[in-house]
């Protein structure tokens, strides 16, 4: 029954259907599926194959936002029952794209992913400099900045926000991703980890912070 759920998870997000995703959604928490499971089982699984098929040039930007929108519809509804059940928070995390890029669909799955494994995550958004990431991690009291990198220019973006943090010895851990990145860009320039994709993000930063 659970796999039936979870189909029609995926496929409302890949068919850009709010309505249908929350409704999806309400019906796998009705019975008895934990929010966790129907998020990473149905709704992440759709979204990372819109993400596929954008990359591959099927889709377009338009229907990605779309998808995007049906997904942040599912999570409101999971994130409720989350809150409802009075779910363990792991840790509070500001995300952004760097400044000068301006990708944001591996951000939303990164989102989706952690929102469902109990973290507190803002989006800043995209084009995000160095010194607001730091300025609205103190603002939201966060243990973690992630920033994403989609092009091989902006990746220095990275490095500058590690070098505020070092100079002004602030206590955040920093996770960086994006297809340009590698563990030893990670290495380089001082991050606390690098996040090959969304699951793998959750598993580092889960470490990080000794969950």
């Amino acid at each position: 029954m659970a796999e039936g759920i979870y189909q029609e998870a995926a496929e409302s997000i890949i068919n850009a259907d709010r309505a249908a995703a929350e409704e999806v959604a309400h019906r796998a928490l009705d019975s008895g599926i934990a929010p966790g499971d129907i998020m990473q089982n149905g709704f992440v699984k759709g979204i990372q194959e819109i993400g596929d098929l954008f990359e591959s040039g099927e889709v377009f930007l338009p229907e990605l936002m779309m998808s995007a929108d049906a997904m942040s519809g599912a999570t409101e509804v999971t994130n409720a029952a989350l809150e409802g059940e009075a779910a363990e928070v792991k840790g509070t995390m500001v995300i952004g794209t760097v400044q000068g890029d301006v990708h944001d669909i591996g951000k939303a799955i990164v989102i989706a992913y952690l929102k469902a494994n109990g973290y507190v995550v803002t989006d800043l958004g995209r084009d995000v400099s160095a010194e607001t990431f730091i300025e609205k991690a103190g603002e939201n009291g966060a243990d973690i900045i992630g920033m994403s990198a989609l092009l091989t220019t902006t990746m220095e973006e990275q490095k500058k926000v590690i070098k505020l943090i070092r100079e002004r010895d602030l206590p955040y851990k920093t996770v960086v991703g994006g297809a340009p990145c590698t563990q030893r860009w990670a290495d380089q320039i001082g991050a606390d980890a690098y996040a090959e994709d969304a699951s793998d993000g959750v598993k580092k930063i889960d470490a990080l912070l000794g969950k």
